[in-house]
């Protein structure tokens, strides 16, 4: 959904009641802020509403929702909410939800985003009833502007856009009437049909609604409702050259659509009684037979989460300046990025049904998202072995140019995922983390002297290291005890760690993108007055590891395929790979260890 905004920057919003407090946290975002009412369990407020207008027979037992996305930018998981909450609502109640583009603004619209929205709402596992466009009603809309001019209620302004808002006043003083309200109605009517023909240029002249500039809400102080735009529009041409404001728009389209809910975010509270305020002037003097249908707004808290930064307009900026390699770069936090980084649909459904809905700001802890991403995922996701940072391991006592293939089990979450074979010969790669030649307190892997399990495997024992003539450790060598095969010891002796490993001989190389949280502060919008907003990012976002070593049953992955690299991750084969080289992103830790880290 748009933020509403007037004419060449004019602000159609009321400061002290549409600007959101600083939310308070929330880790476990289903739980109610202290002193809030619980919720009955499996039932919002909004669907309380819903419950009982379905029983009163409210709308004639008819539920119609709509999903309104502005197409200037790609979704993000704030909209996740609003999508999950307007088609579940649909859903549940076996009602109808369109997804409606609000394309008012051509300058800032284009194809792009159309496509993108779609493929994001139907990924998410949601076909919209119909598709429309805020366009499809431009000359509706303007049929009633004219019909409001004709009431008195509507008159065209020569001011200038800052005249207009210098006039609205503040929260403590009245706006100023401007002088050209009392204009006769003939007048506007042929200031506004010129204005449609292009007899003017951009920002000379605005349509305004005649409402109260003494009103303790900004929005009724006269706020705008059509400026003169030359643009080319991609869905009208060069039809028109006036365009609906948003406050104008967004309760007509609703009307025009007969939708029962109109579910919107807080911002948008106070902007109701306007909505309501126009469709009332339209039904004014009108038989009842041809009053327009108006629609129930409700609003819910928008998505907040750490570490993440849902202003559409910034995360353009991250994509125009290469900050990032576009929309779909799998640190933002838009749906075609979370997609591409290997997020299931399940997991954000499981997580906007989590948080659920509520009527006051807060913030989940991003972990709660990625709780519900391992918890889907632990599921569905074969298991492989993969080393990051390779170390060779020469295993002394294993024949040379011998090699043998060991059971290994896909997902032992899923018995009906079966096993494979994975390769084993003389000499192995470990990860070097691994491996430590004088071991510190508590480190039970791989050290000379020291026994560990290899997954799947055999028991090997460190008996040394080659180095070369810089001192650099080059191999590390052990030998191995063919009765352990398969991992356990028929003498019952214990060993404390088990390590993944790659045979050397079969392995093939990937390069693997390690993501992590493109901003370094909880939130992303608090830095110091007087500086840029991207002072916040963290350059370490991603780390690429060019010669990673993996299994052989990963050689030709597909994009988009997720597994679980034991004691890793979880990883997904990016779009960039191809025939001659694999690209795997991380999806998400096997555990949270960002809030450790930040807590050190």
């Amino acid at each position: 959904m748009s933020n509403p905004a007037d004419a060449d920057g004019v602000k159609t919003t009321n400061p002290a009641a549409t600007k959101p407090a600083k939310p308070s946290r929330a880790p476990a975002a289903s739980q109610p802020a202290e002193g809030a009412e619980a919720e009955p369990q499996g039932q919002d407020f909004i669907r309380r509403i819903i419950e009982e207008d379905t029983r009163s027979g409210k709308w004639g037992g008819r539920i119609a929702t709509r999903f309104p996305p502005e197409p200037n930018g790609y979704l993000h998981i704030g909209h996740a909410k609003a999508i999950c909450l307007n088609f579940g609502v649909a859903e549940e109640y076996k009602g109808s939800c369109n997804l409606r583009y609000d394309d008012t603004n051509p300058a800032k619209e284009e194809q792009e985003y159309v496509k993108g929205i779609e493929a994001d709402v139907r990924w998410l596992g949601f076909k919209p009833s119909t598709i429309v466009w805020a366009s499809d009603y431009f000359e509706t809309m303007y049929d009633y502007a004219v019909e409001l001019i004709n009431k008195g209620l509507a008159y065209v302004d020569d001011q200038t856009a800052e005249q207009i808002r210098k006039s609205r006043g503040s929260l403590t003083a009245p706006g100023v009437n401007s002088p050209f309200r009392d204009r006769p109605i003939a007048e506007n009517l042929d200031l506004l049909e010129r204005m449609k023909k292009g007899e003017f240029p951009d920002g000379s002249r605005v349509l305004r609604a005649k409402i109260d500039m003494a009103s303790p809400n900004l929005n009724l102080r006269d706020p705008v409702m059509y400026r003169i735009l030359h643009e080319t529009h991609h869905n009208t041409g060069d039809k028109w050259c006036i365009y609906p404001m948003y406050d104008w728009a967004h309760g007509f389209e609703d009307s025009i659509e007969r939708i029962t809910h109109s579910l919107c975010s807080l911002e948008f509270e106070n902007h109701r009684p306007l909505y309501d305020w126009f469709i009332d002037a339209v039904n004014k003097d009108r038989p009842k037979e041809k009053q327009i249908w108006h629609p129930q707004q409700i609003e819910f808290a928008r998505l907040n989460i750490t570490y993440v930064m849902m202003s559409k307009r910034k995360l353009r900026a991250l994509v125009e300046d290469g900050i990032v390699k576009g929309w779909d770069d799998p640190r933002m936090p838009t749906l075609s990025g979370y997609r591409r980084r290997g997020y299931t649909p399940e997991s954000i459904r499981a997580f906007c049904k989590h948080i659920g809905m509520n009527k006051f700001n807060s913030t989940v802890e991003f972990n709660v998202l990625e709780n519900f991403l391992r918890e889907d995922l632990n599921k569905r996701a074969p298991r492989v072995m993969a080393v990051l940072r390779p170390v060779k391991v020469v295993i002394t006592n294993y024949p040379e140019g011998q090699s043998e293939e060991l059971d290994a089990v896909n997902n032992p979450e899923d018995p009906a995922a079966g096993s494979r074979k994975v390769p084993f010969g003389r000499v192995i790669y470990v990860e070097q983390e691994d491996f430590m030649e004088v071991p510190a307190h508590k480190y039970f892997r791989l050290f000379p002297g020291n026994e560990v399990r290899l997954r799947w495997a055999y028991f090997i024992k460190c008996t040394g290291v080659v180095k070369d003539a810089n001192g650099n450790i080059t191999e590390v060598h052990a030998t191995y005890d063919p009765a352990t095969r398969g991992g356990d010891a028929p003498d019952k002796r214990k060993v404390k760690a088990t390590i993944h490993w790659v045979s050397a001989e079969h392995a093939i190389d990937a390069e693997v993108r390690l993501y992590d949280h493109l901003f370094a502060k909880e939130d992303p919008d608090d830095f110091p007055e007087g500086a840029d907003w991207k002072v916040n990012l963290r350059p370490s976002s991603l780390e690429v590891v060019p010669s990673a070593k993996l299994e052989p049953s990963l050689r030709g992955s597909a994009a988009g395929k997720t597994v679980q690299f034991e004691r890793l991750g979880y990883f997904t084969v990016d779009p960039d790979t191809t025939a001659h080289k694999l690209v795997f992103n991380r999806t998400v830790s096997l555990k949270d260890t960002w809030a450790k880290e930040q807590k050190k």
